[in-house]
């Protein structure tokens, strides 16, 4: 069984097939062609940490591909209430066809998948946010950016970061993350990305200096300083993140064109000037539309592997039979 919890568990080829597969959807939207793919197909949807952009992409994007999509939050689900993760996977998993979580601690992710029947897909962990990063690639090959990428990461060592890392480290390209001291990535995270590097051809540079990172950097991205839960620390990180802010000051060290990234919510004069953001606004709300895109494609993805696995089954079954 494929599960999307992670760009490592994905080759460089299949990443770019998604992508693919998404861009093609896209088109097709544009164009009022509407393919049926996951028709009569159920997308549970696990909130335990609630969205704008997660919802409204993956269950928009159910129903355009045919399907229907369950929205739970932990209030109204067992899980929420001390049940078994194992437990609860097993029972969701035998009433749906993909289930997509967005949760806290990666390590519960792990275990629902491993106990699931269908498909998982990583909505966001504090590990993690990888449909995040299809999106944003698919958003650089669409402006033609995807050749060639020198990126600037600017800001908390967090998911976002972690995803980056994987990303570079899958397709080889050169990433510069530039966070305040006692704010770096995993460094554990960081190792294996480094490792897969090796065979890519990836360049990963960690440094505390924004200028360092953005200088001549093709794309330039940041991310909120307080995520989720971190909200009691708000008032001490932007002490600690001043100076982190990317502004035209910074993005001028940059390539001449240069392209800002932001996974929203953008939070104008902490991690983004009002005037940067305003400036990239269109590259950066195509980047949350497809959103859209890049889950439906990875959804049809996901579901021509399970049936390549579910045909190859068959065939063993009859082979054994015979």
């Amino acid at each position: 069984m494929r599960h999307f919890l992670t760009l490592k568990d994905f080759t460089s080829a299949e990443i770019l097939e998604i992508i693919e597969i998404g861009l093609e959807i896209k088109n097709n939207l544009k164009n009022k062609v509407y393919k049926k793919e996951l028709q009569n197909q159920t997308l549970a949807m696990i909130f335990e940490k609630s969205s704008t952009r997660t919802r409204v992409s993956f269950e928009s994007g159910m129903f355009q591909l045919g399907g229907h999509a369950l929205f739970l939050s932990s209030r109204d689900i067992q899980l929420g209430r001390g049940e078994l993760v194992k437990d609860t996977a097993r029972v969701i998993s035998s009433m749906c066809d993909m289930i997509m979580i967005r949760t806290y601690e990666h390590s519960k992710i792990e275990e629902f998948a491993s106990f699931s029947s269908v498909p998982v897909i990583n909505g966001l962990t504090d590990s993690y946010h990888p449909v995040q990063l299809l999106a944003d690639y698919m958003t650089l090959v669409e402006y033609s950016c995807e050749k060639n990428i020198v990126c600037a990461y600017i800001g908390d060592g967090n998911n976002m970061t972690h995803s980056w890392m994987m990303l570079a480290a899958k397709l080889g390209f050169e990433l510069r993350i530039a966070t305040p001291k006692n704010y770096e990535v995993d460094p554990n995270i960081l190792k294996e990305s480094l490792e897969i590097a090796k065979v890519s051809g990836a360049k990963i540079i960690i440094t505390n200096d924004p200028k360092l990172a953005v200088k001549d950097a093709t794309v330039v991205t940041t991310d909120t300083w307080t995520s989720m839960g971190q909200e009691d620390e708000k008032k001490e990180r932007i002490k600690i993140f001043n100076g982190y802010m990317v502004d035209e000051n910074l993005m001028s060290l940059a390539s001449k064109n240069a392209k800002f990234l932001h996974c929203l919510p953008a939070y104008r004069g902490l991690e983004v000037s009002e005037e940067t953001f305003e400036k990239h606004s269109k590259i950066i709300f195509n980047e949350a539309e497809n959103r859209l895109h890049a889950q439906k494609g990875l959804m049809v993805w996901l579901d021509k592997q399970r049936n390549i696995r579910h045909s190859k089954l068959d065939l063993e079954s009859n082979t054994l039979s015979q």
